[in-house]
């Protein structure tokens, strides 16, 4: 028997020791991973740049410990690794140009599209040649191929040209069949985000407002498609109005809107012969993995000067809440803080807020606003508009010295509301459930879900309401140095793009990124000086103990819902979701 235990116990031991070796093993072999992927990239001669346009784009992405483990069969991508890759291809000399292979790109929105198709223009000013492919061109994907030298597709691809659409989803009928009744507050005629819960319609103002946008964003597309492949734009809206998603190839040969149709073992065969490249040997290539680790070919600055960059992306909501635009969320507490450290920092001489927010929580947006005033007049802060910087996002805007916006940036929306759920009929009366209280005031149980809003409490909540429209108005006004009669005749909840609020004087410039560092390099009295990205990208181990295995939930779940993952975003988070909103609807919808 003692023999048997002593068996039993060295089995264990040695398991547990056995474990332990793997995890260790496990943990070396995944830093050493990493530190391969972060060692630079040999770039050979004749090299080319092959930018993959499919999966998600996003303003900033950390490459994922389990997305090298267990592979990819989606992909993400950040904006700024984009940018910057494009731009270092542009300057190195072995490098002879960019191959744009486009396929489904999920997650991508006009004023990234934008910005994408702008820096590629300024790459083809150094002489070298853009070449794209497609089995199956998206409109966004098309939109920015078509500055390439030679827009190639596949004989039997599918080109989608068809004109722009936003078909928002109501659920006011699905509430009322569940007993569920949303007790709705808000300032603006446009402010348009409740409307799924409380018709089954858009109102003839949002109907107005999306219209209006909808036909800038395309006018701006199709114009700028005109210039690039020689296409009357009259063409390009007869062309749309056939569904060219659904002709052969050969129409889009036929009409200018390709080059040439061959496969795409061919057009490496093609890139070969731009690039000098022998028959019998590989193309040397560069993946956005290999650029992200390139280093430029300027000299780095020494001037001690550094402007700093500061991303602040998603939905802003200090504590959960509708994160319905993907895993990023704008922490106002942490974003407020990390402004307040920034603004004390010497060695920086101006701040860029780079913004991509629909907007969110009221009260969050008030504590960033209140940093981006603290730091006007100690350095220059300028605000660059990604995709959305409306509502939440205008108000933490609002107060920069300039703000930089894309033509197809989507702000305004100066407005809020809340929402409270009556769940009463619900509850009580399909559910058998009934609830007692007990109170010292008259109001101790407001917002409770059994029971639907009094007089008296609805018109408390309308004067809140009111009162933060008020204070939106006069945090706009004071930042654009308007009168708040002036703003509120551009507010009421409507949505602008970047042109239209740039004529109304909501948007200083139009322009990217590359745009509002040049301003604020002017306006801090600086020739030369260091670019630095805000906050700090994850190290591995950070990345390892923090929530990793909920990002890469989110991305797959993105990946496999496409459309539909904002709607499930939308009702999984509800619940957490602040009650007075200063934000975008929730779900705008465009394809």
């Amino acid at each position: 028997m003692k023999d048997f235990l002593k068996y039993v116990l060295a089995t264990l031991v040695a398991i547990v020791l056995a474990g332990i070796v793997f995890i260790i093993i496990g943990i070396v072999s995944i830093v050493g991973m990493f530190a391969s992927s972060d060692s630079e990239t040999k770039v050979l001669d004749n090299s080319i740049f092959e930018l993959k346009l499919d999966g998600n784009i996003v303003e900033r992405y950390k490459d994922s410990p389990f997305d090298q483990i267990f592979g990819e069969d989606y992909s993400t991508y950040g904006l700024d690794d984009i940018l910057s890759s494009i731009k270092k291809a542009k300057e190195n000399e072995k490098i002879k140009g960019i191959y744009l292979e486009s396929s489904l790109l999920a997650s991508s929105s006009f004023a990234t599209n934008e910005e994408i198709r702008r820096a590629l223009l300024d790459f083809k000013e150094s002489g070298k040649f853009i070449v794209a492919y497609a089995d199956q061109y998206t409109q966004g994907t098309y939109y920015i191929a078509s500055v390439a030298d030679k827009v190639i597709s596949n004989p039997q691809g599918s080109l989608s040209w068809h004109g722009l659409a936003s078909e928002p989803v109501f659920y006011k009928e699905l509430l009322d069949k569940l007993g569920v009744q949303m007790q709705v507050f808000k300032v603006g005629t446009y402010k348009s985000a409740v409307e799924p819960f409380t018709s089954t319609q858009m109102s003839d103002a949002n109907r107005e407002q999306v219209s209006v946008f909808i036909n800038d964003i395309w006018e701006k597309m199709i114009q700028e498609i005109s210039e690039s492949r020689n296409i009357p734009v009259d063409s390009l809206n007869a062309y749309a109005d056939k569904l060219m998603d659904l002709v052969p190839a050969e129409e889009y040969l036929k009409c200018g809107m390709v080059d040439t149709l061959i496969y795409k073992s061919d057009v490496s065969n093609y890139l070969k012969q731009l690039t000098g490249t022998p028959e019998d040997e590989n193309l040397n290539t560069l993946l956005l993995e290999d650029m992200i680790n390139v280093k430029r070919s300027v000299p780095k600055d020494k001037s001690g000067n550094a402007l700093a960059v500061y991303y602040a992306y998603g939905e802003i909501d200090p504590n959960g809440g509708l994160a319905s635009t993907g895993s990023d969320n704008i922490d106002s507490k942490k974003v407020a803080k990390d402004l307040a450290k920034l603004s004390k920092d010497k060695d920086i001489k101006a701040i860029v807020l780079r913004v991509n927010s629909p907007g969110g929580s009221a009260y969050g947006s008030e504590q960033i606003w209140n940093e981006v005033q603290k730091i006007k007049g100690k350095k220059p802060i300028i605000v660059s508009m990604g995709d959305y910087a409306a509502s939440g996002g205008y108000y933490i805007s609002c107060a920069a010295d300039t703000i930089v916006a894309e033509a197809t940036t989507l702000t305004g929306s100066i407005g809020i509301f809340g929402m409270f759920p009556d769940a009463s009929n619900l509850l009580t009366n399909k559910l058998g459930i009934h609830f007692d209280v007990v109170k010292s005031n008259k109001m101790s149980d407001f917002g409770s879900l059994s029971r639907p809003l009094n007089e008296e409490e609805k018109a408390v909540m309308q004067n809140y309401i009111n009162h933060g429209y008020a204070t939106f108005i006069k945090r706009c006004a004071d930042g654009r140095h308007m009168t708040p009669e002036a703003v509120e005749k551009i507010a009421e909840g409507r949505v602008w793009t970047g042109e239209r609020a740039k004529d109304l004087g909501l948007v200083d410039v139009i322009g990217g990124l590359d745009t509002a560092i040049d301003i604020a390099a002017k306006a801090a009295g600086i020739e030369n000086y260091s670019v630095l990205n805000y906050p700090v990208k994850e190290n591995v181990l950070s990345s390892l103990i923090n929530t990793e295995k909920d990002r890469m939930v989110k991305d797959k779940l993105q990946n496999e819902l496409g459309e539909y993952f904002t709607k499930f975003q939308f009702l999984r988070n509800l619940r957490n979701a602040d009650p007075i909103q200063a934000r975008l609807p929730f779900d705008l919808n465009i394809k």
